[in-house]
């Protein structure tokens, strides 16, 4: 008998449809049984359940990565900005080539070197310094011109009262 199923070439197919709780008469010929219509019913829910479970997490990765995307070109246009910031508050200063944006898993690029020689901690520290004096920099700026817009606001206002009491003073004498 066992000799028997050696040789039977649909023992290993009967063997993996019923590890999957399918039989395999079941698979090729519709069953009226009512218990197998409800297991496979349960089971073709199972799958179900499951590829929409896996649906929900691609779509959570897709979002994720189009948040980090948005995330990251935001990043940029505030760096481009302040870099058109800063050459618009020192437009004397020379003309640098942009650099290459550093990958999180590389080391950033290094500096040029500097014709008058810095200790390397020196020169760290301005950077350092540079870099975390924008945003100061940039609310300087911003209260600078607010003052100016300012100062040119009254300055209009008083023009155009020195204005009016003349107007009144011509009309009262009339």
């Amino acid at each position: 008998m066992s000799d028997n199923q050696v040789h039977d070439p649909l023992n290993f197919m009967r063997n993996m449809w019923g590890n999957m709780g399918f039989s395999l008469p079941g698979m090729v010929a519709p069953t009226f049984d009512l218990e197998e219509l409800d297991k496979r019913i349960k089971d073709m829910k199972a799958v179900e359940g499951w590829l929409r479970m896996n649906l929900s997490m691609l779509q959570m990765t897709i979002q994720g990565l189009e948040m980090q995307r948005t995330t990251v070109d935001t990043v940029q246009a505030m760096g481009k900005m302040a870099s058109e910031a800063a050459k618009s508050m020192n437009p004397d200063a020379p003309e640098q080539a942009p650099a290459a944006p550093a990958s999180f898993f590389q080391m950033p690029p290094q500096a040029a070197p500097q014709a008058a020689p810095q200790s390397a901690p020196q020169a760290e520290n301005s950077t350092l310094s540079e870099a975390a004096l924008w945003p100061w920099q940039m609310m300087q700026q911003m209260r600078e011109h607010m003052q100016q817009n300012a100062e040119a606001a009254a300055a209009a206002a008083a023009t155009e009262a020195e204005s009016k009491p003349k107007a009144r003073r011509a009309a009262a004498k009339k």
